[in-house]
């Protein structure tokens, strides 16, 4: 198996071998994720912004707790 290859969840979603999903990087430009999760994503930032400075003005803990409280 190469390094490369993504373990997809029925969600589609990577994840590592032991099935957890893989957290996205802090420094993950916000242009980046919209290309996955949509153009709305992160619309009150540019798309340069890091999702780590995303996470921390919006008191998330993860991307995942951004986009539960967030849509």
């Amino acid at each position: 198996m190469s390094k490369d290859h993504c373990n997809d969840g029925l969600d589609g979603r990577c994840r590592d071998a032991d099935g957890e999903i893989r957290r996205k990087r802090s420094d993950t430009p916000v242009g980046t994720l919209r290309r996955e999760y949509g153009d709305d994503f992160a619309s009150d930032f540019r798309s340069d912004t890091k999702l780590g400075r995303v996470l921390k003005e919006t008191d998330s803990d993860s991307l995942s707790d951004y986009l539960k409280h967030r849509r």
